[in-house]
């Protein structure tokens, strides 16, 4: 049976907040709430800080009464809204579809209000990430600077690639749908992952709450993707500057990262374009504090360790706001790139003109065939020097014991900070290990691996995790990646994302793939059958080649040395 759900309703409203019901092109109201500096009347008109959010603009999760305080402190006008649909807010409770309008409409209103001098910028994670790339879309001219935080243009969204191979769908796609894209409230509420088929959980869901989701119906079982941008594509807007705000740990920065690539080759949005990388996943949780065993370090369950992590949360926002929303500075004086180096930089960031560093250089590891690494449990090796003989490695996927996901919530993956050397014991993951390094290594900027693979099913899913093997054994994650693959004969080329780590003298790396990650993914059947809907599953084997021109091969960027 499935676990009994929670239902989370809007929280009352902070009593400091002007509260309005700003109305849209087509007559509905959306419920916003207004923060004013300390002292200022509201007819004094300032700059303003726009969030639009579908989490509760009065609750506790997003806690947007203390960061809007925060915010006034420093001069600013904040603005939090509920989107359409959510909370207090009238209207359909639809994902995505409806920022790009409301967005504009919202930015137009505070252009006629008493307090607001017409210049607005916009701050937020996630989904309020996206509104604020939706709000570009609209090509509002009140919009001059935005603060996207772990987020993407194609947040959500199961991307085709043009090699055609495709993202793995995560686990929580429909969830997020059904919990909190049913209506104006939200429901804590997680489906069984023993239940068959995978889709069973949730329609037992639906039929004990009385109602569906229309985001769930339109994405399943056929995925009708409706238009995000009814304006055009952002990036094809007006560039304004950009301060991306990326987590080494976060499990949603694959969207970012593609983001960032594109603006780079855009020169309008490549010369407006800030990066801020910190050691942080999606719920901003720290590796500095990992793990969060101590409830009263843990800001999802104390408001005043949220306090404490208030200023590294906000302040490189509002500098930023500072410069471009009130001239005060010079974007010169804005570092083009800040990045933390893992296990290198624990006191700060590290600045730099341009990513990946000045000065890096591409190293090449090759996965080669072994006898046995000393602990026993690792079948193949990682060399500088390509195999001498072909051969090939493979491993078997059962989708009846699929290889388990790490992280009990991979949004939140610091509060746990999960080890991973019991992993590498499994029989379904193939491992490679490189020789430990006698000198610090610090890499920085893109990993991928490069392979040829086959499968004995007629598709198949790839997962690969570099990770980071202690002189006493254990093993930390370092970066993944994951990519579906259609055809059963497949040369590819999986990118692992971006790091900033420094691999310390007496440590090695190590190549983990393998084809499950259940149930932070989607559980590929090994049947051409639809995975939510499967209830018979085969197992597969996935092939690699090793040496020669078609060889496997990890390629990882290395920061010059005299950093």
């Amino acid at each position: 049976m499935n676990a009994p759900y929670e239902t989370v309703t809007a929280a009352p409203v902070d009593p400091s907040a002007l509260t309005f019901r700003v109305r849209m092109r087509d007559g509905v109201r959306l419920a916003t709430d207004v923060y004013l500096p300390d002292g200022t009347s509201a007819d004094d008109p300032g700059p303003t800080v726009l969030v639009r959010l579908p989490y509760d603009k009065s609750g506790t999760y997003a806690a947007l009464p203390l960061i809007a305080r925060y915010m006034t402190r420093r001069g600013y006008r904040v603005a939090v809204q509920d989107v359409r649909g959510k909370f207090r807010s009238e209207g359909e409770t639809l994902l995505f579809v409806n920022e790009v309008h409301d967005g504009h409409d919202t930015l137009e209103w505070i252009t006629h209000q008493a307090w607001s001098d017409g210049i607005v910028g916009m701050w937020g994670d996630s989904y309020y990430g996206y509104t604020q790339w939706a709000a570009v879309a609209s090509g509002h001219r009140a919009l001059r600077a935005i603060a996207p935080r772990v987020t993407g243009t194609e947040l959500g969204q199961v991307v085709d690639h043009h090699d055609g191979t495709r993202d793995v769908e995560m686990g929580i796609h429909l969830g997020y749908m059904a919990t909190h894209y049913v209506g104006p409230d939200t429901y804590e509420w997680e489906p069984d992952p023993e239940r068959r088929p995978l889709i069973a959980p949730f329609e037992e869901f639906f039929r004990n709450l009385g109602r569906r989701s229309p985001s769930f119906d339109i994405s399943f079982p056929r995925d009708v993707r409706l238009r995000r941008w009814p304006e055009g594509h952002p990036f094809d807007h007006r560039a304004i500057p950009v301060l991306h705000t990326v987590g080494w740990y976060d499990n949603c920065a694959p969207w970012h990262w593609r983001d960032i690539e594109e603006l780079t080759s855009r020169p309008d949005w490549a010369n407006q374009q800030y990066l801020l990388i910190d050691a942080i996943d999606h719920e901003n949780y720290h590796l500095a504090g990992a793990p969060y065993d101590d409830a009263s370090r843990d800001h999802a369950r104390s408001q005043e360790a949220f306090r404490t992590l208030l200023p590294g949360y906000l302040d490189p926002a509002l500098d930023f706001f500072d410069v471009f929303l009130r001239r005060q500075g010079s974007p010169a004086e804005l570092p083009r790139v800040r990045w933390r180096l893992v296990h290198g930089d624990e006191d700060g960031f590290r600045t730099d003109t341009v990513w990946p560093p000045a000065g890096s250089t591409v190293m090449t590891l090759h996965p080669a065939p072994d006898a046995g690494a000393p602990d026993g449990d690792t079948p193949g090796r990682l060399d500088i020097v390509p195999p001498a003989d072909r051969s090939t490695a493979s491993w078997v996927h059962d989708p009846a014991d699929p290889v388990p996901s790490a992280a009990p919530n991979a949004f939140a993956y610091l509060q746990t900070n999960p080890r991973l050397h019991d992993w590498s014991k499994r029989g379904d993951v193939l491992v490679f290990d490189a020789a430990p390094v006698t000198a610090p290594v610090d890499l920085a900027g893109p990993v991928s691996v490069e392979l040829s693979l086959t499968t004995t099913g007629p598709s198949t899913d790839l997962f690969a995790k570099l990770l980071d093997v202690h002189p006493d054994g254990e093993a930390e994650l370092v970066a993944h990646g994951r990519v579906h693959l259609d055809s059963p004969v497949r040369a590819l080329t999986l990118g692992l994302g971006h790091v900033g780590y420094r691999l310390r003298a007496g440590h090695r790396l190590r190549l983990h793939l393998h084809s499950s990650d259940f149930p932070e993914f989607v559980l590929h059947p090994g049947t051409d059958d639809n995975p939510w809907l499967a209830t018979e599953v085969e197992r597969t084997t996935q092939r690699i080649r090793l040496g020669g021109p078609d060889g496997a091969r990890l390629t990882l960027t290395v920061a010059a040395a005299d950093r």
